[in-house]
């Protein structure tokens, strides 16, 4: 094979087979490292995340945490007439001083129920955050907030 006869597609191909080994070495490499230090391997070679949550608070790891006391979600009231629940999952944006971006937020997945996705996006602004916290010092965050919608007639409670 020539230089001039190479496909494009070809001299993909030829790169992706010499790179990629290396480079999903690379990545297994700090991914089990990373899992390595909270996790621990089982010998049937499955892994086992802590179930301790305060050891991540003791090593400076948390994510954002809810502070308001009541939720301010409203269940719409033709819905709850229906006995319909849902979940709703909202992706947010918490600056450093835990502090909601109202902005950012989106429905990263819906309920299947518009009335419940516009009822968990009206409520996010008066959601209230600590901040998540990395090495034991506040920072700004992505994180996904499941808004729950359940019927206490259908075996939940409301938000």
């Amino acid at each position: 094979m020539t230089r001039e006869n190479v496909t494009l597609s070809e001299a993909k191909r030829t790169v992706a087979a010499k790179i990629l080994p290396f480079a999903l070495l690379r990545v297994t490499t700090v991914v089990t490292g990373l899992l390595g230090a909270a996790c621990q391997r089982a010998p049937d070679a499955t892994v086992t995340l802590p179930h301790d949550p305060s050891s991540a608070v003791a090593r400076g790891e948390a994510s954002p945490v809810a502070l308001n006391a009541d939720s301010p979600v409203d269940y719409p009231v033709a819905l709850y007439q229906q006995r319909i629940s849902g979940t709703v999952l909202l992706r947010l944006y918490v600056d450093e001083a835990g502090s909601l971006v109202v902005d950012s937020t989106k429905v990263q997945e819906s309920s299947g129920y518009p009335a419940l996705d516009s009822a968990a996006l009206a409520a996010a602004p008066r959601l209230r955050y600590a901040p998540a916290l990395h090495n034991g010092t506040p920072v700004a965050t992505f994180f996904t907030q499941p808004i729950r919608f359940r019927h206490p007639d259908r075996g939940g409670t409301t938000p």
